[in-house]
């Protein structure tokens, strides 16, 4: 029984199995089933597909909760006025609650009015959208998208907008899992931020102020209906060209917004009724000045950042940097026109320098005169292309497609080193200056062959406040300020008579202006130096006469006395370069740029200590923090809410001493006399304390003028951008001090009068202008060449021998019978008081 009972379990069991098996095989054989077992694995494997091909290496839609679009660079200048924008892309990026509701609907009627209510995908237009592309198939006709907003936000920022199928499928399952990471708001945001809306605007807010001049708050609601049709095709709708078409597209926009409920019947017709009103394509808002200034910072802030998103987010072309320069608008305006207007003196009536540039001519001759990005931005001078010539006539053509005619009559100036005249010479493609006469007539412009650099400096902090590298920075991009390398000729000596005064010298040794040969070598021979127009020399002179009047042979003999070795260090102290010791660089033939000379002469107004150029004062990320600052020091106790009683908190003193202070301030003094009575006495009616060195490089190749006052240093030269001679008038004091006198004169009403300071341990003496000796019984006065003056010595270097009174009344009576009646002559007291007393 219990085998009976046991066989029967097993077997109770076995046929338990076998009747699910009979079962599902019984289930099978119905064609429902298997047919629904067809389809469910092919769902499971369709999904696996899908997942393998499409959305297995999509990019996560997380990355979206921290994402920033590119935004430009925006540089300001001293003022905190924008003065330029390294840019792209135009954007700029405001958050959801900026935009006004008005314009949101109007974008949601004309792109996804459903965007608040699906989760991603819109499946009735979809749907179309699927029905369009199958019937488009094999036409090459590109179907319609039918994508979301939040479909449009994925494709835009994370896949690309290749035209498949593939990428499609893509962007749908993306949409999905956009919309599980963010918020409708937050997605609108991108998607205002980021959609091209043409006229290189990105984002609703940069095409507001590129169509009609204005914000997102303050648009009208036609205003804002137009800017809601431009995603789909923006050159479709461009009002100079398609201005029909696109007032249509924009009342069918305002209908949309009328049949979702968002505006009344009354508001549509009204807006309908309205003028397109968009202006005419500008460029930013703002007056862009200084293009070799900025240039520069763009350069040390690629530098320093990197150029793109992949070099870091703090990147000049995506990074929204705010950096504050210190570019002065006024002093850069006034350094630009005033060293154009020199080399336009300099280049008038030797003829026509040639083209521009050349391009290739075909019927693209705009597009490709625009991809030259030559331009020129003087007085009402434009940049054109030489389309074709006849006998008495070119047609000319400009980048913005618009053309015109430049008659014989008005391109007569000769062409230089080749021979006949300017029209002659002309070739179709060549690119040129013009300027306009009447209508469409336009007449040749010459731009200087001839070119220079200039530099405005704040001698006590280093702060550039201008730079102008050439002619036009768009003509030439080459920063003659900066990177052209250039004989300084007689500028080089205040650092010459700087070592000798380190060296035992005074201001008024003296020092003999004569014929001086060093031997050289057994193959060389002797070396013998002239002074400038080969004069013999006037024998022994003071120190401050030879700096005066730019003596060369009193300068090389100071340099040898000195030693050339010591000479070199300190003009390599300063900055200005690293030369071997010979003594021909102490007449200037070393190389060296204007930034570099101008910064070392701002150093000797400074008292000797060391000074670092800088375009940059600090720069904030798009957040406004600041990321990098010139001057880093710290100034503890300066934020107390309450005096502590204690000295008044104060800056530690940058850069080390390099000069000795009294040095410095030596020179300073005896470059006075360049104003005075010395080389640049042009400069001496602006009336005001100043100082500064002409210079002439050999051949003349170069003329140089660097100085100015207490507040200013510039410098600036003219020359030739491959050497060449300028002509044997050329020298500093006849066409580089007139640069600095135009721009003095625009500037220097607008800062304070004030004197150089001597600093603690100087010894202000009267001694005999033209001797050195020490004077009693008579006082410096205030005529350009007293015979007394008052100089600077350090302690226990003064003269000790006199000119005895009788013998000073006599000089004085010589040198009033050749000036006039001297004014009153300064006590010392009235001097010292002047100068901040004797230290």
């Amino acid at each position: 029984m219990s085998e009976g009972e046991s066989g029967g379990a097993a077997y109770s069991m076995k046929r338990g199995g076998d009747g699910a098996m009979v079962a599902l095989r019984d289930a099978w054989q119905k064609r429902w089933v298997r047919w629904a077992a067809y389809l469910l694995g092919l769902a499971l494997l369709g999904v696996f597909l899908i997942w393998v091909i499409f959305a297995r290496d999509l990019p996560s839609a997380e990355t979206l909760v921290d994402y920033e679009p590119d935004l430009p660079t925006m540089v300001r200048g001293v003022d905190g006025e924008i003065v330029n924008s390294y840019a792209r892309e135009r954007r700029v990026q405001l958050q959801y609650k900026d935009y006004p509701l008005p314009l949101i609907r109007a974008f949601l009627s004309a792109e996804d009015k459903n965007f608040f209510s699906h989760n991603g995908l819109d499946y009735p237009g979809l749907a179309s959208a699927v029905f369009d592309y199958v019937t488009k198939l094999g036409s090459g006709q590109r179907a319609r998208g039918g994508s979301t907003i939040t479909q449009q936000v994925a494709k835009n920022l994370l896949l690309g907008d290749e035209y498949s199928i593939t990428r499609k499928i893509r962007e749908a399952i993306l949409a999905y899992r956009i919309e599980d990471v963010l918020t409708k708001q937050e997605i609108l945001e991108l998607y205002l931020n980021e959609i091209y809306l043409g006229r290189n605007a990105y984002g609703v807010q940069a095409a507001a102020r590129a169509y009609f001049g204005k914000d997102v708050a303050d648009l009208k609601l036609h205003e804002a209906a137009y800017l809601a049709i431009l995603p789909k095709a923006p050159s479709n709708y461009r009002p100079e060209v398609h201005m029909q078409r696109a007032l249509d597209r924009r009342n069918w926009a305002l209908g949309a917004m009328q049949s979702n409920g968002w505006i009344t019947r009354e508001q549509m017709l009204a807006a309908q009724a309205e003028p397109l009103g968009t202006i005419p394509r500008t460029g930013d808002n703002f007056e862009k000045v200084g293009g070799y200034f900025v240039e520069e910072v763009r350069r040390q802030l690629v530098e320093k950042f990197g150029e793109k998103r992949e070099d870091g987010p703090n990147s000049v072309y995506a990074g929204g940097l705010w950096v504050r320069t210190s570019l002065d608008p006024a002093m850069q305006r006034a350094t630009t026109e005033a060293l154009r207007d020199a080399l336009l003196r300099y280049d008038r009536g030797s003829g026509w320098s040639g083209p521009l540039n050349k391009i290739e001519m075909d019927d693209q001759w705009a597009s490709r005169l625009a991809s030259t990005y030559i331009d020129i931005d003087y007085e009402n001078w434009r940049v054109a292309v030489v389309i074709e010539k006849s006998a008495s006539a070119a047609e000319i053509g400009f980048a913005n497609g618009d053309k015109g005619v430049l008659p014989r009559s008005t391109a007569t100036m000769p062409r230089k080193r080749v021979g006949g005249t300017a029209f002659d010479s002309m070739r179709p493609g060549d690119i040129i200056a013009v300027a306009p006469m009447s209508g469409d007539t336009y007449a040749l412009r010459n731009v200087p062959e001839i070119s220079g650099g200039m530099v405005v400096q704040n001698p006590r902090s280093g702060r550039v406040y201008a730079m102008q590298g050439g002619f036009d920075s768009q003509i030439s991009p080459f920063n003659r300020a900066t990177q052209a390398d250039r004989q300084p000729g007689s500028t080089i000596k205040p650092f010459v008579y700087a070592t000798a005064l380190d060296n035992g010298m005074t201001p008024a040794t003296q020092i003999v202006d004569g014929t001086f040969c060093v031997y050289q070598s057994a193959s060389l021979g002797n070396k013998c130096f002239r002074n400038f127009g080969g004069s013999a020399g006037a024998g022994p002179q003071t120190m401050r006469w030879g700096l005066e009047q730019s003596r060369n042979l009193m300068t090389v003999r100071a340099a040898n006395d000195a030693g050339m070795t010591n000479v070199v260090k300190t003009i390599k102290a300063v900055g200005i370069g690293d030369y071997k010791p010979y003594l021909s660089i102490a007449l200037g033939a070393g190389d060296t740029t204007v930034m570099k000379i101008t910064n070392a002469y701002s150093m000797l107004v400074n008292h000797g200590r060391e000074l670092k150029p800088t375009l940059i004062d600090y720069v904030q990320d798009r957040r406004g923090k600041v990321i990098f600052r010139s001057d880093p020091r710290t100034c503890e106790r300066c934020n107390m809410p309450k005096w502590d009683g204690k000295p008044m908190p104060r800056f530690a003193q940058r850069g080390r001493q390099i000069l000795d202070p009294i040095t410095s301030y030596q020179v300073v003094h005896m470059l006075e006399g360049v104003i005075t009575r010395g080389t640049a006495v042009t400069l001496a009616d602006l009336k005001r304390p100043m100082f500064g060195k002409t210079g002439t490089s050999s051949g003349p190749t170069n003329v140089w003028f660097v100085g100015g006052t207490p507040d200013v240093v510039a410098g600036v030269y003219l020359g030739f951008d491959q050497p060449r001679s300028m002509g044997g008038y050329a020298q500093g004091g006849r066409l580089a001090a007139p640069v600095f006198k135009q721009f003095a004169k625009e500037i220097f009403p607008s800062l304070p009068v004030s004197e150089f300071l001597a600093p603690p341990g100087t010894r202000m003496v009267r001694i005999d202008r033209r001797s050195g000796r020490r004077v009693y019984g008579a006082w410096p006065g205030d005529e350009a060449k007293a015979a007394v003056i008052w100089e600077a010595f350090k302690p226990e270097t003064e003269p000790r021998r006199s000119i005895r009174p009788e013998e000073m009344a006599a000089a004085v009576k010589a040198v009033q019978k050749r000036t006039g009646p001297a004014t009153r002559a300064r006590s010392d007291s009235e001097f010292l008081q002047q100068q901040g007393g004797i230290y």
